[in-house]
């Protein structure tokens, strides 16, 4: 599977607000209203990951979730990471 590096992402991630390439992978941070809301939001995101096969690195602290996307067998960023990340988008809308 192709791996991305941040020039050739650069064109995918500019259909994806506020995620940025850093260390080999996609990320992006979120803030919610309260610690339930991020709770919440990482619930659904495990969820999807799940029937998507691609588990991302979630971190939580409080009412801020940050995201983390690479293609562990591949070694880096690939379509996955877009894809994935445009789903996850669509749950923070």
């Amino acid at each position: 599977m192709q791996t991305y590096t941040e020039q050739s992402a650069s064109p995918f991630l500019e259909n994806l607000k506020d995620w940025h390439f850093k260390e080999n992978a996609i990320e992006k941070d979120f803030k919610f209203k309260n610690f339930n809301q991020a709770l919440g939001f990482i619930v659904q995101v495990g969820l999807l990951a799940e029937k998507m096969n691609h588990h991302p690195e979630l971190f939580n602290v409080y009412n801020r979730v940050n995201i983390r996307l690479n293609t562990h067998d591949s070694g880096g960023v690939t379509t996955k990471d877009f894809d994935l990340a445009g789903q996850i988008e669509s749950l923070f809308q």
